[in-house]
């Protein structure tokens, strides 16, 4: 049978990419549909693998660069997709994707990395960040987050069968569609990390630079911790803004290969993340290093994390919490390496692609018989 994949854009790699390619793996030939994507960027290894189909706003300015500014064309143009040639469609969602339009004769599988999120629960925190919480600029916004609620539930029953990333995505999923998800985690390429035993007097954290992700609160945590030393990896919108409020004990190296990123894991006293997570892969892939992680205790963190095992949690996304847990992580009894990697032998890429066999398979299989 014809599959093809439907994904947001393929501009940066991330999570969302990293499934792709796991998607990849299992139906090489394949090709992705997408709003926008960059030849030249951080995903063109998976873009020169299979075919690549753009949206209309693929052509349109400023759209490799400025490609959020368009979120009010997006569902139309998930929408434009031509899908008729195709028998699967499997959709990787955090927002638009799993919008596009399939027939009777057609399986529509939608991986959700989240419910759009900007759009329903962490609605106020975006407006918030984005200084829009009031003035004409701000009801605009909320008027257009309106109308993309009302388009998401519109597409809620185009999706046949639905896959989370994790179990608080699933429990998302039920909470605002009233669809039960089966829970397939992402794929971990667990075997190019190897676990680094000799720790050094430093801290880490590796994240796109964007506001959910709150590196704003490590970076003002550790300006309190001035003894303490933290790597900051990642590129992103706010990289200039968090240069400018950290203090000299942080060091920022931007945008890093796999391998430097490796290297830096394997040797960090311990692997710090602030954000609420729906899984987490960077997390897991610390850990894969043997490295334990202080990380918020809340989303997909709370599956992959095991406190006093693993590393520890602190409750509230608040500067003196996380600044807390670093003192008592300081003062606790040291992990064991091999033993943090052995929590995440489960999140293994061959893992990943059983079940997603075996689930589209299944349901490919009872699908196309009751058509028969």
């Amino acid at each position: 049978m014809k599959t093809c994949f439907v994904h947001e854009y393929l501009i940066d790699y991330g999570g969302a990419e990293q499934v792709l390619k796991g998607l990849l793996g299992l139906w090489p030939d394949s090709p992705i549909f997408t709003l926008v994507y960059d030849s030249n960027g951080n995903c063109k290894d998976i873009i020169q693998s299979t075919q690549v189909i753009g949206s209309f706003l693929n052509k349109v300015p400023f759209s490799k660069k400025k490609y959020r500014l368009y979120l009010p064309l997006m569902p139309l143009a998930i929408e434009q997709f031509d899908l008729s040639g195709y028998d699967i469609v499997i959709s990787a969602s955090h927002a638009i994707a799993k919008g596009v339009i399939t027939g009777p004769d057609q399986l529509h599988i939608g991986y959700i990395h989240t419910p759009i999120r900007y759009a329903w629960d962490m609605q106020q925190e975006y407006l918030s960040k984005a200084g829009l919480e009031r003035g004409v600029r701000g009801y605009f916004t909320r008027l257009l987050l309106h109308y993309m609620r009302i388009w998401d539930m519109r597409t809620v029953a185009g999706v046949d069968h639905y896959i989370a990333n994790s179990h608080f995505v699933a429990r998302r999923i039920m909470k605002l569609y009233k669809r039960e998800a089966t829970v397939i985690h992402p794929p971990v390429e667990l075997d190019r990390f190897s676990v680094g035993e000799k720790k050094e007097n430093f801290y880490v954290t590796v994240s796109r630079l964007v506001p959910y992700k709150k590196v704003d609160l490590i970076v003002r945590a550790f300006n309190q911790l001035p003894n303490k030393k933290l790597v900051v990896i990642g590129d992103g919108p706010e990289l200039n803004y968090l240069k400018k409020i950290a203090d000299s004990n942080i060091t920022f190296l931007g945008f890093q290969s796999d391998r430097v990123i490796e290297d830096t894991l394997q040797r960090a006293k311990a692997f710090v993340y602030a954000a609420q997570e729906d899984f987490g892969i960077v997390p897991v892939e610390a850990q894969a290093c043997g490295t334990p992680v202080i990380a918020y205790g809340k989303g997909g963190a709370l599956e992959t994390v095991v406190p006093g095992q693993t590393g520890q949690f602190f409750y509230e996304q608040k500067e003196e919490a996380l600044i807390e847990s670093v003192e008592i992580f300081e003062g606790s009894p040291p992990f064991n390496p091999f033993d943090i990697r052995k929590n995440v032998e489960r999140f293994g890429k061959a893992r990943f692609e059983r079940e997603m066999r075996t689930f589209v398979e299944e349901k490919a299989k009872d699908y196309f018989g009751k058509l028969d």
